[in-house]
């Protein structure tokens, strides 16, 4: 069985490296349209239906069924295709709809570095709106779909839902490839990173490797410092995740993540690592399908390669992929030669007044 050659630029150039950088950010999004928010189940476009399957069961459920088991979960990871509009949608629509339940949440976000948090935090006391944090956080040269989050960090805000930054510096994580290996950074940039970091885990090893020769520029020299890349980065957001849930601030949350699937497909990755620092935590698995709704330009095409991935290999696994999945009809297949369609950006106020 081939795998879908644009899932896996997503799930390893967005969530992992990009082919030309090596562990940066994800592609340029096309499309930063305000989400409208859905229940999952309902028809979002002619003729395909979302549908929601408790792998472990075999079985479809109601999205009130699955809202009940998340709400029992310490930890509940969604994971997406950065550039997926109908992620960002189920993502707002799952924080709110917990949120109407009572529970007390907190958001971690992938998509935001650490060393942001104290814009955070004045986005988190209603110092500031949306568009004045992606200016204060120059989010969006960090990650830059930055505009499709706006509709979960404002169903937050209006919960009174803190939002926390779990990414390492998108700087720190490109120096371990580039110094070939975690071990060999230097002193001042290795002590960005946590301390203790399980870099040998041959599951997740297995898994990365067959993901990420996609990339046309991996060669078997250079996937060894990629693949600890994609740890470091995992470490990184477990750390930071385990000490706000042992901080004042999250005792009693219930921690709703936000990242890429590859960081938590099988549960290995970052709930792994989040696990192994917070013994006893119950966590749920929820992965977004993409359908054949990614669409990556002819440049980003270029940079990768067709790989096949089989059924087989994926058996090796031996673990489940998820705990839930939300699934759709696969999207027809736009022709070969066809570009992305072009969306308008997502202005700030700053670069709206040089207009």
């Amino acid at each position: 069985m081939r795998r879908n050659l644009l899932c896996l630029v997503a799930m390893t150039g967005a969530g992992v490296i990009t082919a030309a950088a090596c562990a940066e950010e994800p592609p340029k999004a096309r499309a930063l349209p305000q989400a409208t928010l859905l229940h999952a189940g309902q028809r979002t476009d002619a003729g395909r239906v979302s549908l929601w399957i408790d792998v472990y069961q075999g079985e479809p459920l109601r999205y009130e069924q699955l809202l009940e088991d998340l709400a029992s979960a310490d930890v509940v990871y969604l994971g997406e295709f950065h550039t997926v509009q109908r992620h960002h949608e189920i993502q707002a629509q799952v924080l709110a709809d917990l949120a109407r339940r009572g529970v007390s949440l907190a958001l971690g976000l992938e998509q935001m570095e650490t060393s942001q948090q104290p814009q955070l935090d004045r986005y988190n006391r209603g110092e500031i709106d949306f568009e004045q944090l992606a200016v204060a956080t120059n989010w969006s040269k960090r990650w830059h779909n930055f505009g499709q989050y706006r509709p979960i960090l404002e169903a937050a805000h209006q919960g009174k839902v803190p939002v926390v930054a779990l990414n390492a510096e998108s700087e720190t994580i490109r120096q371990v490839v580039r110094s070939g290996g975690v071990e060999h950074m230097p002193a001042e940039v290795r002590r960005r990173l946590p301390a203790e970091m399980r870099l040998q885990d041959p599951a997740y090893e297995k898994v990365l490797s067959l993901q990420m020769m996609v990339h046309a520029a991996v060669a078997p020299k250079t996937l060894r410092p990629m693949i600890e890349a994609q740890i470091a980065r995992d470490e990184a957001m477990a750390e930071a995740l385990a000490a706000f849930a042992r901080s004042r601030a999250g005792q009693g949350r219930k921690i709703l993540v936000l990242c890429g699937a590859g960081h938590i497909a099988y549960g290995l990755g970052m709930p792994a690592r989040v696990r192994q620092r917070l013994p006893g935590t119950r966590e749920r698995i929820v992965l977004l399908s993409a359908s054949g709704e990614l669409r990556l330009s002819r440049e980003e095409k270029a940079l990768a390669r067709d790989i096949e991935i089989t059924h087989e290999q994926l058996r090796e696994i031996k673990l489940p992929v998820a705990d839930y999945l939300s699934v759709k009809p696969l999207a027809p297949e736009p022709p070969a030669d066809q570009e992305p369609s072009a969306q308008p950006k997502s202005l700030t106020p700053r670069e709206k007044r040089s207009q």
